[in-house]
């Protein structure tokens, strides 16, 4: 893959504590805006994934350090999808046309943080494939994340479901 030159998105590179968990440093902090979580449940917590697939793709995850869904006990399952749920009501505000709703267990099937169970949530539109990631391999996200994250928020808010510290 080619590289595109983008030094503004060094401002996104946050590295936890050395063997903390990324998930973990985010839900123990008290930075929401910062970290980008833009959604806390009593067992989950929802953040903008800091290198999205797409506008708006959010993470879904417990706020207990769980590798896989049967780490999980059920009222984390349960809160976990209502959550899902929750966050794609608010995406339609982006006006999608559909979605990718998933998790990717262990690194063989693309985990990227496998030590932490989380569901990504990524909005689509049709022809978001467009020439660039086609031919040139790279992904062009049109929003910056302190934008979305105030959508996002906008959006919640909205429905009534604002929460956070």
């Amino acid at each position: 893959m080619d590289q595109i030159w983008a030094p503004w998105r060094t401002v996104y590179i946050s590295v936890p504590q050395k063997g903390q968990c990324v998930f973990c440093s985010k839900v123990n902090s008290a930075e929401d805006e910062k970290n980008y979580v833009l959604y806390r449940a009593e067992r989950c917590f929802v953040m903008l994934n800091l290198y999205p697939y797409n506008n708006g793709h959010l993470l879904v995850a417990p706020n207990r350090h769980a590798g896989d869904l049967d780490a999980l006990d059920e009222q984390e399952m349960l809160e976990i999808m209502l959550t899902t749920r929750k966050m794609l009501g608010a995406l339609r505000s982006f006006n999608p046309e559909g979605f990718n709703v998933g998790a990717n267990l262990g690194r063989a099937a693309g985990a990227g943080i496998p030590g932490h169970f989380h569901i990504h949530i990524v909005p689509r539109w049709n022809g978001d494939t467009s020439f660039m990631p086609v031919l040139g391999d790279v992904k062009v996200i049109s929003e910056s994340l302190d934008t979305t994250y105030r959508k996002l928020k906008e959006a919640l808010e909205n429905a009534g479901h604002a929460v956070g510290r």
